[in-house]
């Protein structure tokens, strides 16, 4: 897509689209995809619109969407490529600071309204096969809800079926951000006002020359990161195996097994064996 269209899931663009001040409606109705509320959302107040150099630049940097509703919620809505294996305590952290955020010193809680974490993924992580799933506070035996102050949604773009009804808005929204190039998309902005909102401000992007520079050196900081935490990952995978080995060695030493044996079902060298049984 790097000769095309920018790809919509990489967060600095997804942030200029869905966070634009400039179209809200864009935003409105992803929401109304979304959450399907009993009363539609009219108009939201966008927060953090500005994306200051540093943000850009900061491999740790949350470029997310945030915005309050008509219906009198606090909407967080973030973009991840790759998986980090920490989705679900990192969104419950967010969820319940931007909950506690809403009070001031001496504020009264009637004042908390509904809060909302929408995590889009570009990979699939929960066991549920949907691809969007909605989760609330309920009572473990009789599933009764407690209440809907906090809500949390993940889509999992990669679970998106071919055939999926393209009627239903948040599907067609999913299909955007899959392939904003596809006959599917192309069909579709006939159709939805604002999924063609969306599409031209992606074509304007694309055709900026300042704004692809700052989607190479974002989409980098991103497959970077990836990269160290794989690293990391990898380098951890292999101490837990060499402390396993240690752990075998030593119990062999004791036991009086002869250092050839203990080399052979350790997998450590024979003056990495030695030095242990010096230190016994």
């Amino acid at each position: 897509m790097s000769k095309g269209l920018l790809d919509p899931k990489v967060d600095f663009v997804f942030k200029n689209i869905f966070g634009s001040e400039k179209n809200p409606e864009i935003l409105i109705s992803f929401l109304n995809a979304t959450l399907k509320p009993n009363n539609k959302i009219t108009s939201v107040k966008i927060k953090g619109t500005d994306i200051a150099k540093q943000f850009i630049e900061d491999k740790y940097s949350r470029l997310d969407v945030k915005a309050t509703t008509s219906n009198n919620e606090t909407i967080n809505i973030e973009i991840q490529l790759k998986n980090e294996h920490n989705m679900i305590k990192r969104s419950m952290y967010y969820l319940s600071k931007m909950y506690e955020e809403q009070l001031g010193e001496g504020d009264d809680y009637s004042k908390l309204g509904r809060t909302v974490c929408i995590n889009i993924l570009n990979f699939k992580y929960l066991k549920a096969e949907r691809f969007h799933t909605g989760y609330r506070l309920k009572e473990i035996e009789t599933n009764e809800e407690l209440t809907d102050i906090i809500e949390m949604h993940f889509i999992e773009i990669p679970k998106l079926e071919k055939n999926s009804n393209e009627k239903d808005l948040l599907v067609a929204w999913t299909e955007f951000l899959k392939d904003p190039e596809s006959e599917k998309v192309r069909n579709l902005e006939m159709t939805v006002e604002e999924i063609r909102r969306a599409k031209d401000q992606l074509i304007l992007m694309s055709n900026d020359a300042e704004q692809r520079e700052i989607y190479d050196m974002r989409a980098k900081i991103l497959k970077d990161k990836v990269s160290a935490l794989n690293k990391a990952k990898e380098e951890g995978r292999e101490e837990g195996e060499k402390n396993k080995a240690i752990e075998i060695a030593l119990e062999m030493l004791k036991d009086g097994e002869p250092i050839g044996k203990i080399v052979k079902y350790s997998k450590l060298s024979e003056n990495e064996i030695l030095e242990l049984q010096e230190k016994l």
